[in-house]
């Protein structure tokens, strides 16, 4: 089983969106669009063949209707197709439910579909994961750091790709609930994902809709999960909302108590194991709810 969760540069038009969600296909299990990050989040798991030829159609779709040199938003980003993450997943002992699976799995589809994007669709790619972090390679890219696939110049209206390979990663927003002067509220929010940035956490302090949000990728949701940075922030700051992007393991949900699961704005149904049940794609093994 592989998963993929595909960054596309546009929020703010639905309709292309809705469209875009369509080229995905079948593997597709949830877009989570964000208008202040100009930023969607398609998430995208299957069989090893039909997961590939998913993220191809997206991409295609993407390179073709999303130009860069329009594009505004908050979230950092070097092209339309901006972070193309492949996850390896497996069912897990005894519970069976879905934990990471061989690295040098998600390597090869990250590497192939690499090629595919810089053979046709001329787009540059640069590789993530054992080589780099993504973090890495945002400071380096187009500075000191050419592509590793495809044109050695950036695509005219599409830009490049970051294109990686990683374990299960959950993304999860805060927002401040702040004083409304929204400058001191982003300055807040920065100083908070300074405090909390680490090896398992990466933040970025940013200003949202008039607000101010603490941007969060749990990169080990084992370690340190929703729970842990949302109590961390409200140690520092009222926080007025919390936000899942796209999905998380059954494990990371079942590792919150029940009773918070309405605060920290998670639910059975914003599992990936779920989401593959629905869609049919799961082979009945997650047939259990929580």
């Amino acid at each position: 089983m592989l998963e993929c969760v595909v960054n596309v540069s546009e929020g703010r038009d639905a309709d292309l969106v809705g469209r875009l969600g369509v080229a995905a296909g079948r593997c597709l299990l949830d877009v989570h669009r964000d208008v202040d990050h100009n930023r969607s989040v398609f998430t995208l798991a299957g069989p090893h063949e039909a997961l590939a030829e998913s993220v191809r159609s997206l991409a295609h779709a993407t390179v073709a209707h999303l130009d860069l040199r329009l594009h505004r938003g908050v979230h950092p980003r070097i092209g339309v197709l901006d972070v193309v993450p492949f996850v390896a997943l497996k069912p897990g002992d005894p519970d069976g439910a879905l934990v990471d699976g061989d690295t040098e799995t998600a390597i090869g589809a990250r590497n192939r579909f690499a090629r595919w994007a810089g053979d046709t669709l001329a787009l540059p790619c640069f590789l993530y994961g054992p080589e780099r972090t993504l973090p890495q390679l945002r400071r380096h890219a187009w500075h000191d750091m050419a592509p590793d696939t495809g044109p050695p110049a950036p695509h005219p209206s599409a830009g490049a790709a970051a294109v990686g390979a990683r374990g299960v990663l959950v993304a999860y927003n805060l927002w401040l609930d702040g004083d409304g002067l929204g400058g001191a509220d982003l300055v807040v929010a920065r100083q908070i994902a300074k405090d909390l940035r680490g090896p398992a956490v990466r933040t970025l302090g940013l200003a949202v809709g008039g607000g101010a949000q603490v941007s969060c990728n749990l990169i080990a949701p084992g370690e340190v999960g929703p729970a842990d940075v949302f109590d961390a922030v409200a140690r520092r700051a009222a926080v007025a909302r919390a936000e899942l992007v796209g999905l998380l393991p059954r494990r990371a949900l079942l590792a919150i108590p029940r009773h918070r699961w309405d605060e920290l704005g998670v639910g059975p149904a914003s599992t990936i194991e779920a989401r593959l049940e629905e869609a049919g794609l799961d082979g009945g093994r997650f047939a259990s709810g929580c």
